[in-house]
C-alpha cells in the first residue's frame, strides 16, 4: 500500500463528515427546482404520529444510524447510535474521544460501515455486525479513509482515501481485502454510493472547477463517469433503491431529486451542510437539523434533532437527540 505523500487536497473536518465544503457556494441553476414548502413545526411525539403507522414495513421495521457529537476540539466526544424510525429502541453502537463519520448500512441491514478518527490519527473504516454486536477494522490505509458504501450483495465496499496522496475512490473485496483504485484524477473524488443494481455508483468530484463539487455516475462496465444534472454546488449523493430518486446536498440544503424529471425538493437548510438520506422504500427522507444554544449548553454549543419527512404531503416529525449534542449523518436501513 502506498504511503501518503504531501496531500494535494486539504480535506477539512466537514469534508470528512461526508460533505465537501470548498470555497464559496455557487448559484444553483440548470434544473427544475420546486420551491420549499412553508416551514412546519414538526411533531415531537413520535409515538402518536400517524406518519409512522402509514410507513411501509420495510421502513418502519428498519433502523436509523446517526452520530451525536458533544464538546469541541480535543474534548470532542462522538457517539454512534441506532434507533427505530418511531423514536424507540435507541442503542449505542460505538463511542470515542474524536470523530465518527458517515455510517452506511448494508442492503440487508445487518452490517454498518463507518469511519472513526481518534486524536492525531487518520480516519479508518470499521464494520459493525448487528447480529452479534461486533466491530471490525477493515480499512486502515495510511490516509483519510471515508464514506464507505456496501455493494448490493454485501461482498464489496466502496470508499474514498488519500492513501496515494490524493482523494480517490477505491473498491475493496471484503472476503480477502483485495483493493482496486477506481479514480485516478488530480482532483478530489469522494463520497461514493452504490446503485441498487451494483452496475454503477454516484460520487462527488470537483474535477471541472476546484471548490465547485458536482455529482457524477460511474459505470463499472465502461469505467466512465458522467455528470448528474443537479446544477450548482452538489455533494453527498445517495440513490433510492428503485433508482428513481437522488438524495444529496444541494448548495446548503438537504434535497431530493426525482431523476426522471429533474425536479428537486429542497427539504431544509440544516445549518450543518448535511444531505438528506432516503428510507428503504424511497418514500421518506431523514436529515439532521441544528438548534442553537439549547438547554444552557456551555460554550454556546448547538444541539440538534433528526427530522423524518414524507416526500408525499410534506408532513414531518422530529426524533430528539439523546445527550444534548449535535446530531449528524443519519442513515436508514431496512
Amino acid at each position: 500500500m502506498l504511503k501518503t505523500s504531501a496531500l494535494k487536497v486539504a480535506i477539512n473536518v466537514r469534508l470528512i463528515n461526508h460533505t465537501i465544503v470548498i470555497g464559496t457556494l455557487s448559484v444553483l441553476t440548470g434544473c427544475q427546482t420546486l420551491s420549499s414548502p412553508p416551514a412546519k413545526t414538526p411533531t415531537n411525539t413520535v409515538a402518536t404520529n400517524p406518519l409512522t403507522a402509514r410507513m411501509p414495513a420495510i421502513d418502519r421495521q428498519g433502523y436509523i444510524a446517526y452520530v451525536e457529537e458533544q464538546g469541541v476540539g480535543s474534548a470532542k466526544i462522538s457517539t454512534l447510535y441506532r434507533i427505530r424510525p418511531n423514536g424507540s429502541d435507541r442503542q449505542l453502537i460505538d463511542q470515542l474521544n474524536g470523530y465518527i463519520y458517515a455510517p452506511a448500512w448494508s442492503a440487508d441491514g445487518r452490517l454498518l460501515a463507518y469511519s472513526k478518527q481518534a486524536p492525531r490519527e487518520h480516519p479508518n473504516i470499521y464494520i459493525y455486525d448487528r447480529s452479534n454486536r461486533t466491530r471490525n477494522l477493515v480499512v486502515n490505509a495510511d490516509g483519510s479513509n471515508l464514506s464507505a458504501s456496501f455493494s448490493p450483495d454485501g461482498q464489496k465496499l466502496l470508499y474514498s482515501s488519500t492513501v496515494g496522496g490524493n482523494a480517490d475512490i477505491y473498491e475493496m473485496r471484503l472476503s480477502d481485502g483485495e483493493t482496486r483504485q477506481l479514480t485516478t484524477l488530480p482532483s478530489t473524488e469522494v463520497q461514493p454510493s452504490y446503485a441498487a443494481d451494483g452496475k454503477s455508483f454516484v460520487y462527488t468530484s470537483d474535477k471541472v472547477r476546484a471548490g465547485r463539487p458536482r455529482i457524477y455516475r460511474y459505470s463499472f462496465a465502461t469505467t466512465n463517469a458522467v455528470p448528474v444534472s443537479t446544477g450548482g454546488y452538489a455533494a453527498s449523493p445517495q440513490l433510492s433503491l428503485d433508482g428513481q430518486r437522488l438524495a444529496y446536498l444541494n448548495g446548503r440544503k438537504a434535497a431530493v431529486m426525482t431523476l426522471a424529471t429533474g425536479q428537486v425538493n429542497n427539504l431544509a437548510e440544516t445549518g450543518l451542510d448535511e444531505p438528506a438520506r432516503l428510507s428503504p422504500s424511497g418514500q421518506y427522507a431523514v436529515y439532521p437539523t441544528r438548534h442553537s444554544n439549547l438547554d444552557g449548553q456551555v460554550g454556546g454549543q448547538s444541539g440538534g434533532s433528526l427530522i423524518i419527512h414524507s416526500l408525499s404531503g410534506n408532513a414531518s416529525y422530529t426524533i430528539n437527540r439523546k445527550d444534548g449534542g449535535v446530531v449528524r449523518s443519519p442513515a436508514w436501513s431496512r
